[in-house]
C-alpha cells in the first residue's frame, strides 16, 4: 500500500508534487510576464479580481474533482450537476420559496445525486468514467425539462452569493478559498482524508486494512455532489440567470485543472495546492488570450492540448518511478 500522508512539513510529501507545483508558479509568471508587456492593463488589482471571479465557479468544482481523483474516482456530471442546482433553484425562487430553504434544498439534492453516482460506482465496480458520462446526461436532460429548453432570469434576486464585495474581495473568491482550505485540511489532517488516500492508492490493500471501501467511495461522491451544488449556486448567482447548459464544460475544465496539478488518474497521490494552481494557470492563460484577442475557438483548442499535454508530462513522471 501507498504510504498514507502525514503531517510532514509543506510540499515535502512527493519531490515530483513539489517540482510540478513550482513549474506551476515558473509558467504563471512568465504568463503574466507577456500579458502585461502586451497589454499592461493586465497587471491591474482589478484585473486580477476579475480572474479570481471568473475562476471562482471552476475552482469549487476542481477542489471537488480532486478529491474524487485521489481517492480513486472521477466525476465528469458535476458540471451538469452543478447546472441543474441552478435550474431548479432559480424555479423554486421565481415560484416563491423562501430563498434559505431553497439554497438548503438544492444543496441537498445535490448531496444525494452525489450519494446515487457513488452508491452504482461502489456497488456495480464500473468505471466512474463510464457511470458519471451517462450521468451527465441524465442531469443535463433533466434541467432541459425543468427549464423547458429556455433560459430562467433570477429577476434580480439572490445576488450576494455571486456579485456581493466583502470590501474589495467579490464573494465568489471567499467562497472558493473556504472550499479550498476546507478540502485541504480534509485531506491532509483528517483520518478520513488519509483513508480516501489510501484508498485511493490501492484499493484492495485498504480493504484488507480494515477501510469500509463503499462507505467512503459513497461518501467522497455525495461530498463531490454537495459541493457542485454551490457551484451551481454561485453560477447562478454570479450570471444572473440559468440555462440547461450553464455548467457544461466545467467537468473538463476542472479536470484539466486537477492534472495540471499533478493530481493522477491512478489515485493515492496528488496536490490540492497543485490543483488550485492549475485553476489559476488556466484562468490567467484565459483572461491573457482574452485581453490579447485570441479567438475562442483557438482557446477550446488550447484546453485540449492542456488536457494532453499535461496527461503525458504525468506519465512520464510515473514512468521514472517504476
Amino acid at each position: 500500500m501507498n504510504k498514507i500522508e502525514t503531517n510532514q512539513p509543506f510540499f515535502s510529501k512527493f519531490k515530483g508534487l513539489k517540482h510540478q507545483i513550482t513549474y506551476l508558479i515558473i509558467v504563471l509568471l512568465i504568463v503574466c510576464a507577456v500579458a502585461t508587456i502586451l497589454n499592461p492593463r493586465f497587471l491591474s488589482a482589478r484585473n486580477f479580481f476579475n480572474v479570481m471571479q471568473q475562476i471562482s465557479v471552476l475552482g469549487i468544482l476542481t477542489m471537488s474533482m480532486a478529491l474524487l481523483m485521489i481517492s480513486g474516482g472521477l466525476d465528469i456530471s458535476i458540471g451538469n450537476m452543478a447546472g441543474l442546482v441552478g435550474i431548479i433553484f432559480t424555479r423554486m425562487v421565481l415560484g416563491g420559496f423562501n430563498t434559505t430553504l431553497a439554497v438548503i434544498a438544492v444543496l441537498a439534492l445535490s448531496t444525494s445525486l452525489g450519494a446515487i453516482n457513488g452508491v452504482i460506482i461502489a456497488k456495480s465496480k464500473v468505471t466512474p468514467l463510464i457511470i458519471t458520462l451517462g450521468m451527465m446526461y441524465v442531469y443535463y436532460g433533466i434541467a432541459l425539462v425543468i427549464a423547458e429548453g429556455r433560459p430562467l432570469s433570477l429577476g434580480g434576486r439572490f445576488q450576494f452569493l455571486g456579485r456581493a464585495r466583502l470590501g474589495l474581495v467579490p464573494f465568489p473568491i471567499i467562497v472558493l478559498l473556504i472550499i479550498f482550505a476546507f478540502a485541504y485540511i480534509l485531506r491532509r489532517y483528517t483520518k478520513y482524508g488519509r483513508r480516501l488516500n489510501a484508498i485511493g492508492g490501492n484499493v484492495h490493500t485498504a480493504y484488507l486494512s480494515g477501510i469500509n471501501v463503499d462507505a467512503h467511495q459513497i461518501s467522497i461522491y455525495a461530498l463531490s455532489g454537495l459541493i457542485a451544488g454551490l457551484a451551481g449556486l454561485v453560477l447562478a448567482s454570479r450570471l444572473g440567470m440559468v440555462r440547461a447548459d450553464s455548467g457544461t464544460g466545467f467537468e473538463l475544465q476542472a479536470l484539466a485543472a486537477a492534472i495540471i496539478g499533478g493530481i493522477t488518474f491512478e489515485g493515492g497521490r496528488g496536490s490540492l495546492v497543485g490543483a488550485f494552481f492549475g485553476v489559476l494557470l488556466l484562468g490567467v492563460m484565459y483572461n491573457a488570450m482574452n485581453i490579447i484577442g485570441v479567438s475562442s475557438y483557438l482557446q477550446t483548442m488550447f484546453l485540449g492540448a492542456i488536457i494532453v499535454i499535461a496527461t503525458v508530462i504525468s506519465n512520464i513522471g510515473k514512468m521514472r518511478r517504476v
